[in-house]
C-alpha cells in the first residue's frame, strides 16, 4: 500500500494534500464540493507514465473504489476494502518498484 502511496505521493503531492484538506473540511459534501480539486489529481496522474500504466491496468479496482464513495458519501469508511484491492494491484506493477529505487 504504501508503494503506491508513495509514488502518487511524489508526483501529485500538492494535489492530492489540496484534496484531502477539501474532504476533511467537507465530510457531508466532499464529493460535489471537492469535484474540481479531484479533477486536478487526474491531470496530474495522466501526466507521469508510471501512474497512467497503474490507472490502466488497475482501472476496474479503481472504478470499484469510486463506485463505493459514491454509494457511501457519508460513511466513506465503508469503502476500505476497494481501496486496498486497488492498492493491491498498483503494487503488482513491475516499474512501481524501479520508480521508488530511482
Amino acid at each position: 500500500m504504501e508503494a503506491a502511496l508513495e509514488v502518487t505521493a511524489r508526483y501529485c503531492r500538492s494535489e492530492l494534500e489540496q484534496y484531502g484538506r477539501c474532504v476533511a473540511a467537507s465530510p457531508a459534501s466532499w464529493q460535489r464540493d471537492c469535484h474540481s480539486l479531484r479533477l486536478g489529481i487526474s491531470r496530474c496522474a495522466s501526466a507521469h507514465p508510471i501512474v497512467r500504466r497503474i490507472r490502466s491496468d488497475c482501472a476496474e479496482p479503481f472504478a470499484a473504489f469510486e463506485r463505493c464513495l459514491q454509494e457511501n458519501e457519508a460513511a466513506v469508511g465503508k469503502c476500505s476494502e476497494h481501496v486496498a484491492a486497488f492498492l493491491r494491484c498498483a503494487e503488482q506493477q513491475p516499474d512501481l518498484v524501479a520508480t521508488l529505487n530511482a
